[in-house]
């Protein structure tokens, strides 16, 4: 099963305050004890909410939808 979205982590950027792991509902964030970072373990469980993103004050998580086909345009 391909993933809706991808989520990308700019670990360079992160504060590892764990708040991306305490804002996902449905459980896709994972904290990496041996590397002291979060990972997404389970992407293809993401509904795409944002609550990490919202939730990070590092501002490093981005959420990109991904659409099996391009939309079309409104005009």
């Amino acid at each position: 099963m391909s993933s809706r979205v991808r989520i990308e982590i700019n670990e360079a950027l992160c504060k590892h305050c764990k708040m991306c792991t305490k804002a996902c509902y449905e459980d896709v964030f994972r904290w990496d004890e041996e590397a002291e970072k979060p990972v997404a373990a389970y992407p293809e469980d993401c509904v795409a909410c944002l609550a990490c993103e919202a939730a990070c004050s590092a501002d490093c998580i981005e959420i990109v939808p991904q659409f099996p086909v391009p939309l079309p345009s409104p005009f």
